[in-house]
């Protein structure tokens, strides 16, 4: 496809990448082997050594998840894309691979709890420090950048607050000390955000939410220039965190209606931040796509939509909050978000449950806190299944 980068998203989405066998399926084949015959010695070690390029296992290349890298790859405007078997394995694998002992990294307070457990529990084993600040406080992040810096690490909206990261602004600020800016962009895909035409380095994916879109499989990417995606490519062919050929083509079908799921999906978050919004047993809303949202105007500026993630706080505590939860019939009860069923989680007892009490608190997460990953219901379905709970506290 010579004039990808003429394409409109909804095009890439369900065309680029693909390469056709020698049968000319339409489809996207599926291929479930873990290693490739070479038609002689010499060949295989040409392969091996990367003189020649082909497949030659599937830890580290295979069809079919080339098909998913070059596809996301082109979604977000980016040279190149490695996957991986989960969105952890993917933040994993980059800070292994750009990082090493001594290196420093500063990182949004409100980045997804395994990812604070990544970074400030795991990493400082291996001399890799972490130092967290407030998602939109620039001044924060640049009083926290040292001479041994190698990253700012944010996802922007955040998870569960949707707290919004100027990505230019942290990009400028990450270059002038000569660190790399990286952006997890799981809850915008690149339908909705592309950080590197805002000048990120590099984007990660939680592919197992929204790419996918039916919550059936795990993966996870990250995409950027190919300089840099190279040394992620050299962990994962090594350390082996590699995403397998059926969760890639799952993910290549998810991609196909990526598009829409998130234009419909955003609009029925709105209408249901509004809903809440007006229910008086409830005290905030958290929606970039609300004027009363404090990085409004500026969500509005690098989104296309506010997406599709709504947080709120009840009146109360946890109390009021299993309140709602308990009462609610339709709303799936389950950590994932990015599904076309709606989910709905009490972040504090379970995505932001390891962290400490004073690591939730800084992070502004409340015991009366509830998220709503929306799908593709009825709202007005929606509202009625969270009515039935806030009645009652």
């Amino acid at each position: 496809m010579s004039d990808g980068d003429k394409l409109q998203a909804q095009t890439l989405a369900v065309r680029a990448g693909q390469v056709r066998s020698q049968f000319n399926e339409h489809a996207e084949a599926l291929y479930l082997t873990s290693s490739f015959v070479f038609e002689n010695a010499a060949q295989a070690a040409a392969r091996f050594s990367g003189e020649e390029a082909g497949n030659v296992y599937s830890r580290f290349t295979n069809p079919t998840v080339s098909v998913f890298q070059e596809r996301l790859a082109a979604l977000e405007g980016a040279e190149a894309c490695v996957a991986t078997a989960s969105g952890m394995s993917a933040i994993l694998s980059l800070v292994m691979a750009l990082c090493s002992k001594g290196d420093h990294i500063v990182a949004s307070s409100g980045v997804f709890g395994a990812t604070q457990q990544l970074l400030g529990g795991i990493m400082p084993r291996f001399g890799i420090d972490s130092s967290f600040v407030g998602q939109s406080e620039l001044a924060e992040w640049a009083a926290a950048i040292r001479p041994e810096t190698k990253l700012l690490f944010v996802e922007t909206p955040s998870n569960p607050l949707t707290a919004i990261a100027d990505i230019a602004a942290l990009a400028e600020l990450a270059h002038a000390h000569g660190a790399l800016l990286v952006v997890d962009n799981c809850f915008c895909t690149p339908i909705l955000q592309q950080p590197l035409m805002l000048g990120a380095d590099l984007v990660v994916h939680s592919a197992t939410k929204y790419l996918d879109g039916q919550g059936r499989v795990l993966g996870g990417a990250v995409v950027g220039p190919k300089a840099l995606v190279d040394e992620v490519y050299k962990f994962l062919r090594t350390a082996g965190p590699s995403l397998s050929p059926f969760n890639a083509w799952v993910l290549q079908k998810g991609l196909e209606t990526l598009a829409i799921r998130m234009q419909a999906q955003s609009a029925g978050a709105l209408e249901l931040a509004r809903w809440l919004e007006a229910q008086p047993r409830v005290e905030r809303v958290y929606y970039p796509g609300l004027p009363s949202h404090p990085q409004h105007e500026l969500a509005m500026r690098q989104q296309r939509s506010g997406g599709a993630v709504v947080s709120f706080e009840v009146c109360g505590g946890r109390s009021e909050a299993w309140t709602v939860v308990d009462h609610c019939r339709l709303l799936s009860i389950t950590a994932n978000l990015g599904d076309v069923k709606t989910t709905l989680t009490h972040p504090a007892t379970t995505t932001h449950g390891r962290l400490s009490a004073e690591q939730r608190a800084a992070a502004g997460i409340g015991e009366g806190l509830l998220r709503v990953a929306v799908g593709l219901e009825a709202v007005v379905d929606l509202q009625n299944d969270l009515a039935r709970g806030l009645a009652l506290i």
